[in-house]
């Protein structure tokens, strides 16, 4: 198709080629692979950068496709020749998050130290890590200057968070349904989806690899919890409705709506591409988020656009309201869209009228 950056591969860059990655806690990791994913070409000022931050359970295969894949990456629809994120004009990097399970050092990778992999003993991370190793694959690319940053939910939070770090170092921001403080909501649910991991009896304090076993119970129904906050009530009604998914005697106690079992597939399905342990370390770097707190007298040079969407629960409008109000207190220059969407908090990773369009004008 002349609208896809084509076939693609995932690459990978060690980062700790000259000495250990020190995290915000103090510790650090003496080995670090980053895996990531380009589109298009640098120009020769190298100043045509864009990077994308994911979201919480996304990687570094956000365009195009993998050989033998079945659909292309998660943000195909934004990234790509005359798209918003324009593949011609843009040299986009996508990177996939230290901790993570998709090629990103994390839990499982083997600790040098004991030849083992890390397990539980895997250093607890901040968002400020998940940008010190943006910024190190950034320094291994050779690219001094971002053109843009944008990110989705967890990814807008770290673009916020790398702009207050490196104030001088990205000329645009866009942040898509992102917040700068989680609620006591948000934390609430992120809780129990770790609890549903850690009480898990196969989880085995996190050692599970060595025992042969694996949370999934736990994994699955945290990714069932998780998913239903990612929607709206009225894509589920539009979707679904009241319509049992079979005939004949009901199951009661069983699935037995249309709904439970999407919420079935969804969770399954996530088994085959996620790690529990992984989980929980990205998940919990989200709490403690306060960056205007970390940062109280940085001012960005930074341009920002912020969006949000009008059927967001998990982060609606007044999380963005809250990053401009912010922002704009330090002289900062912010926008701000409330875009119409009946698609919940996914939203951003789909085509409501007019998202598009703001993102490609902004960039």
């Amino acid at each position: 198709m002349t609208d896809s950056v084509g076939v693609v591969a995932t690459q990978r860059a060690v980062l700790t080629q000259r000495g250990p990655l020190v995290l915000a806690s103090g510790a650090a990791l003496a080995h670090v692979e980053v895996a990531y994913e380009t589109y298009g070409e640098l120009s020769p000022a190298r100043d045509n950068a864009v990077f994308v931050c994911h979201a919480l359970t996304g990687d570094a295969h956000a365009a195009g496709w993998h050989e033998g894949a079945r659909r292309p990456g998660w943000w195909d629809n934004l990234i790509g020749p005359g798209k918003a994120l324009d593949t011609e004009r843009f040299f986009v990097v996508s990177a996939n998050l230290l901790g993570g399970c998709s090629g990103t050092t994390g839990p499982q990778s083997v600790d040098p130290a004991t030849g083992r992999p890390y397990g539980p003993d895997f250093p607890l991370l901040d968002m400020a890590d998940f940008v010190t190793a943006h910024r190190g694959l950034l320094d291994h690319l050779g690219i001094d200057r971002l053109h843009a940053a944008v990110g989705g939910s967890l990814g807008g939070m770290q673009v916020l968070e790398w702009a207050l770090q490196e104030p001088d170092r990205i000329d645009r921001a866009v942040l898509v349904a992102a917040s700068s403080r989680l609620t006591p909501e948000n934390i609430a649910f992120s809780s129990v989806a770790r609890a549903a991991i850690l009480e898990d009896p196969d989880f085995h304090d996190g050692r599970y690899a060595d025992h042969g076993a694996s949370p999934s119970h736990g994994l699955k129904i945290a990714r069932m919890m998780a998913h239903i906050t990612y929607v709206s009530g009225t894509s589920l009604e539009a979707k679904f409705g009241h319509r049992r998914a079979t005939s004949g005697t009901d199951k009661r106690l069983g699935a037995d709506f249309e709904v439970e079992d999407y919420l079935q597939h969804q969770g399954e399905s996530f088994l085959r591409r996620f790690d529990a342990l992984s989980y929980l370390h990205l998940t919990r770097p989200m709490d403690y988020f306060d960056p205007f707190g970390s940062h109280p007298d940085v001012v960005p040079s930074t341009r920002f656009r912020l969006l949000s969407f009008d059927s967001d629960w998990r982060f609606p409008t007044a999380h963005s309201l809250r990053i401009r109000d912010q922002l704009a207190a330090r002289g900062v220059a912010v926008d701000h869209t409330e875009i119409a969407s009946p698609w919940g908090h996914d939203s951003f990773l789909l085509e409501p009228p007019g998202y598009h369009d703001l993102v490609r004008g902004f960039l």
